[in-house]
């Protein structure tokens, strides 16, 4: 297997929420292009472990946990992994739609999880590879923030949702403005993607979520990306020259252009 090359150089990448859905997609069609893969989330994937034995590694971190975020940040395991790579690519996919209720009736403990890992971890990392203590100046870096629809439209009973993806929008915003020296960054919405969280979404109440019904129908009728083609789509854009040229992307209008 040839490695996948940006400029005639080696990649490697770092995917949240490795283990399923779109994360396991992301992680399995960029080792199917030779690129190395560092998992991070709470659980392991045996199966990346067993098929890609030099290409893939993973660490077992509750992203929803800062501390421990921190603490793993304080190593040299991020730096390790990264190594002599011209190119680093961050997937920051890994995120949470709970709590699905109406604000007064959301549990405050699920708030502020939503908030750990939806923002702060994704914040965490992306800070920490902007470092130069995490790449050599030759190294460019590209991070990628797995955003929504509810990022840029407000649905009820998504408040919390909504509220975390329009932060790392604005995250993007903010960082593209800053120009960190090598570092590249857009924050881009995959479509529907049809995964675990869009079925928990059907599982809700109409109380909780009024627009249910919606999101049924995209189910019925067939019009939920599959995660293998989402991620198809992401990754092509993160190895593009166009990737970071805007802060904020969509799948949807990207394949248009």
């Amino acid at each position: 297997m040839t490695p996948s090359t940006l400029s005639g150089g080696s990649i490697c990448a770092i995917v949240t929420g490795h283990t399923r859905g779109l994360g396991a997609a992301l992680a399995d069609n960029l080792l199917a292009r030779g690129i190395r893969v560092l998992g991070l989330a709470r659980n392991a994937h045996a199966s990346f472990a067993t098929r890609h034995v030099t290409a893939f590694s993973q660490t077992v971190l509750d992203l929803a946990d800062t501390a421990a975020i921190d603490q793993w940040l304080t190593t040299d395991a991020l730096r390790t992994f990264v190594g002599e790579a011209d190119c680093v690519l961050l997937f920051n996919n890994a995120g949470t739609v709970d709590p699905i209720a109406p604000c007064g009736t959301q549990d405050a403990n699920a708030i502020a999880r939503a908030i750990a890992l939806n923002v702060a971890a994704p914040l965490m990392l992306a800070n920490a590879l902007a470092s130069p203590r995490i790449a050599s100046a030759k190294t460019t870096r590209r991070i990628m923030h797995v955003s929504s629809g509810a990022a840029r439209n407000a649905y009820a009973g998504w408040s919390v949702y909504c509220a975390t993806k329009s932060a790392l929008d604005h995250h993007a915003r903010a960082v593209a403005l800053e120009a960190p020296p090598g570092v590249r960054i857009c924050s881009v919405a995959p479509g529907v993607v049809d995964t675990a969280m869009q079925a928990a979404i059907r599982s809700t109440s109409v109380e909780q979520f009024p627009l249910r019904e919606r999101f049924e129908l995209l189910k019925q009728n067939g019009q939920l990306t599959t995660p293998e083609a989402a991620a198809q789509q992401l990754i092509d854009y993160a190895l593009s020259d166009a990737f970071g040229a805007t802060p904020i992307a969509d799948v949807r209008e990207l394949a248009k252009s």
